[in-house]
C-alpha cells in the first residue's frame, strides 16, 4: 500500500511539474534500472512532444536560439513549459524583432509559457497559462554602464521583485509571495526603463494582444498607461518581476 501511494505521489508531482513526467515514471516502473529508464523515457517523450504538440495547437519555442528571442533558462525547456499557440509564437517573435530594431542588440527573454498538450491543464503556480495563449517575459535590466544583454536578476527570471507602493493587504489564500529572504541573493541590476517602456508600447499596440499584467507602481514609474496594461489583482502572483501578456 505504501509503495502504491509513493509511486502515485511521484506520478502526480511529475505530471504537475512537466505534464509528461508522470507517464515517463509509469514506463520506468517496468524496468529494473528505474532512474535511468525514467530519464530515457522522459527525454524520448519530450522530443516526441515537439512533433505531437502541433496536433494540439501548440508549438515549441526554440530553446537553442541565439537570436533576439530566447528562452531564459534551460529549465523551462527541460520541464516542457516552452509551448505556445502558433499565433502567440508570432507575437513573441515580432515583439523581439521590433525591440531589436528599436534598441539594437536587445534580447527578449521568455519565461513560463505553457505545456504542450490539453487546454485547461494547469501550469502551476500560475492561475492561467493553460491554453497556449499566455506567456511571461523577463524584465530588461541595466547597470551603471548601460543595458545588460540577456541578463536577469534571479537565475530563473522570477522572484526578484522591484520595490514599490501597493494597496494589497497580506491575505490568505494568495499567490502574492514576497520571498523577502531571497531578495538579498539576487543581482543588484536596475530595470532598464527605456526598453521596458518600448516593450509595453509594442504589446499594447498589437491587436493580437488582449491583456498585459504589470504591477501598478511600475506602470506609474514607466508612464505606460494603456487600457490593455492592467493590475492582475491582489490574489495573483506579483508582476513586478516579470511581464505577463496574453492573446
Amino acid at each position: 500500500m505504501l509503495r502504491i501511494l509513493l509511486h502515485t505521489s511521484i506520478v502526480l508531482i511529475l505530471t504537475l511539474l512537466t505534464q509528461i513526467g508522470g507517464i515517463a515514471w509509469i514506463i520506468a516502473l517496468c524496468f529494473k534500472r528505474r532512474l535511468i529508464s525514467f530519464v530515457l523515457a522522459y527525454v524520448a517523450l519530450s522530443v516526441a512532444a515537439i512533433w505531437i504538440a502541433p496536433q494540439f495547437g501548440r508549438v515549441a519555442l526554440d530553446c537553442s536560439s541565439d537570436g533576439p528571442l530566447q528562452v531564459q533558462s534551460w529549465m523551462y525547456c527541460a520541464l516542457n513549459r516552452n509551448y505556445v499557440s502558433p499565433e502567440l509564437a508570432e507575437v513573441l517573435h515580432d515583439t523581439a524583432l521590433e525591440m531589436d530594431q528599436l534598441h539594437p542588440g536587445t534580447i527578449t527573454l521568455v519565461l513560463d509559457a505553457n505545456f504542450p498538450f490539453l487546454d485547461g491543464f494547469p501550469l502551476l503556480p500560475h492561475l492561467s497559462h493553460d491554453d497556449g495563449e499566455k506567456a511571461d517575459l523577463a524584465f530588461y535590466y541595466a547597470d551603471e554602464d548601460g543595458y545588460l544583454k540577456g541578463a536577469t536578476r534571479s537565475p530563473i527570471g522570477y522572484f526578484a521583485f522591484e520595490k514599490g507602493a501597493t494597496d494589497c493587504e497580506k491575505r490568505w489564500p494568495s499567490l502574492r509571495w514576497d520571498f523577502e529572504f531571497l531578495q538579498p541573493l539576487w543581482h543588484s541590476h536596475i530595470v532598464d526603463n527605456q526598453r521596458m517602456q518600448s516593450v509595453l508600447a509594442i504589446l499594447s499596440k498589437d491587436e493580437r494582444v488582449s491583456k498585459v499584467f504589470v504591477e501598478p507602481h511600475l506602470i506609474d514609474t514607466l508612464g505606460s498607461s494603456h487600457p490593455k496594461i492592467r493590475f492582475q489583482g491582489c490574489r495573483a502572483a506579483r508582476h513586478d518581476d516579470h511581464i505577463h501578456f496574453q492573446l
